[in-house]
């Protein structure tokens, strides 16, 4: 025989107080003294009480739910802004509701659609390097859904949040320390310039060599994907061909990761024979062999800042004013890119 739920009343007649005295306890309400509140609480647990959350929803008109819209889980960046995200939000006291995109466009428009359909209270997004038809996230601003975007951001004609690094000037940093560095001969493992972050790293490339007087050689700069298979493929491709440079400039942490893999396989030293720096930091870099150079995006403060605009978003959708976060970025220098080997 299945066990009934517990309710507020129940727990009130084993307590002889009123429902009002337990639902007020149960929520922190300054009316109950921190006594009472405790001894509510913990004969709740005993007594196995969880909360109706629908029920408290709709009489609160909020769900008190935040969606979050990933491209990928197992990828460093998106995992550090998930752990961060569902950090703040169990602080404020809301629960995150996650999907992953892996990357495709229908799949994104689908966890968008179900998002709204469960009556989010705000949606945090990222977009797939793939999504070119926008018209989802116009219903969206329509419908007074608040929405961030981070890190990838499309090309929208309505005003809409977003939280990004400055990807170009980032890219830059790295460039321009390697060339500093005595490295002239730079090529970059680009992912899709289809997509805001592909486009803003080749841009800091090119300002980078330009502002030096060096030529960019267009048969290094190889646009892909973000992943190790676009790194390793454009590895390889130069490797057959005889035509790698001395330094190469990875536009994630994946992509770098498949130059590794590309460099071992064919006995080549990093950074002795090729030298090499990233955009993007994950904790396992420093135990790569040598320790990985790269381009730090802060994604503890990436999620602060989303989450507070969400948050305002929210508490304020009549007289809210949408605005962008630019983030600066820093270079960590570890194994590479630490002196010229040519």
């Amino acid at each position: 025989m299945k066990e009934k739920a517990v309710t507020l009343n129940d727990i009130a007649t084993r307590l002889n107080l009123s429902t009002v005295t337990v639902s007020k306890a149960l929520r922190n309400h300054p009316d109950i003294s921190p006594k009472t509140t405790k001894l509510i609480k913990t004969i709740a647990d005993e007594m196995g009480y969880t909360p109706n959350i629908m029920a408290r929803n709709l009489s609160a008109r909020r769900s008190n739910t935040i969606g979050l819209v990933v491209p990928k889980i197992a990828h460093h960046f998106f995992g550090a802004i998930i752990e961060s995200i569902y950090d703040i939000a169990f602080e404020h006291n809301y629960e995150m509701i996650l999907t992953v995109s892996q990357e495709n466009s229908e799949r994104e428009r689908k966890h968008l659609q179900t998002l709204l359909a469960m009556k989010v209270d705000g949606i945090i997004i990222s977009i797939t390097q793939e999504t070119n038809d926008y018209s989802i996230f116009e219903m969206i601003e329509r419908r007074g859904v608040p929405i961030v975007f981070i890190d990838r951001i499309p090309e929208l004609n309505i005003d809409y949040n977003s939280v990004v690094v400055d990807d170009r000037g980032g890219a830059f940093k790295a460039i321009e320390h390697a060339i500093k560095l005595g490295y002239k001969n730079i090529g970059h493992f680009g992912g899709s310039s289809k997509i805001n972050i592909g486009r803003e790293r080749l841009l800091g490339f090119y300002d980078a060599m330009k502002k030096y007087n060096l030529e960019v050689n267009k048969s290094w700069v190889l646009e892909g994907g973000f992943s190790e298979n676009h790194g390793y493929n454009s590895f390889m491709k130069l490797y057959n061909e005889k035509n790698l440079p001395d330094m190469i400039f990875a536009v994630t942490y994946p992509v770098a990761l498949g130059v590794y893999m590309a460099a071992s396989e064919v006995g080549l030293r990093i950074p002795e024979d090729i030298d090499i720096i990233c955009f993007g930091n994950a904790k396992v870099q420093k135990f790569l062999s040598p320790p990985l150079s790269c381009i730090d995006q802060p994604t503890e403060l990436i999620s602060k800042n989303a989450m507070e605009m969400i948050f305002q978003n929210i508490e304020h959708k009549e007289d809210y004013v949408c605005r962008r976060t630019v983030i600066d970025t820093e270079m960590l220098l570890r194994g590479t890119c630490i002196k010229c080997n040519r």
